[in-house]
């Protein structure tokens, strides 16, 4: 799974000022940080050759003036919608990841993953020309070569199903990795149905 990265703005401030030299410099960018989907945050530090801020709250911002001085300030979920809702809208939404789980030694999904796989359809559907990486897994069950056959096999069902459901072939890149990259560790030879998967990430 892809790790969460802090989701940022940068905006930048543009304003007109007169001659009089007492009024105070407009700053050049402001660094806002966004909440994840969820509403949690993350963090990011800014630094400059002035000093640094460190952002670890959603909507949390710092101006960034000429000559690197920075300034903290208040931003809300509403002041940010109304400065940047429109370069909000035009970003492309998050990647998502899904991970689907297989029957013992079988390209068959699990009764739960079939019932997943429709929600998995439904993003799909949100998304105009997805870009989906499907990597296949194993438990450790059998041969290193049998288990890279078997995981190859079973990212290329997943394939298949997409295919059905109307995703162009040129968006969808996949690969096995047999036993090679368990979700869980294990000893050779032990059964784990949380092994036998295929991640699918959509971006």
């Amino acid at each position: 799974m892809d790790p969460i990265l802090p989701i940022v703005i940068f905006g930048a401030l543009i304003a007109i000022f007169g001659n009089d030299e007492s009024t105070p410099p407009a700053p050049q960018e402001r660094v806002v940080l966004l909440p994840e989907r969820d509403g949690s945050a993350t963090a990011v530090t800014v630094r400059t050759q002035r000093g640094e801020a460190i952002l670890d709250r959603p909507y949390a911002a710092t101006d960034v003036f000429t000559g690197g001085a920075l300034a903290r300030v208040d931003e809300s979920a509403a002041s940010v919608q109304s400065r940047f809702g429109a370069a909000l809208a035009a970003q492309p939404p998050p990647p998502v990841s899904f991970t689907i789980y297989f029957v013992f030694d079988t390209d068959e999904l699990t009764a739960a993953s079939r019932a997943q796989f429709d929600r998995i359809k439904a993003e799909l559907a949100t998304r105009p020309a997805p870009e989906i990486v499907v990597i296949g897994h194993t438990d450790r069950v059998g041969s290193v070569p049998y288990n890279d056959e078997l995981s190859l096999k079973r990212a290329q069902t997943v394939r298949g199903a997409l295919l059905q459901a109307g995703i162009e072939p040129g968006g969808i890149e996949v690969a096995g990795r047999g036993e090679r990259e368990p979700a869980v560790a294990t000893a050779d030879e032990v059964h784990d149905e949380r092994n036998r998967r295929v991640e699918i990430t959509v971006r």
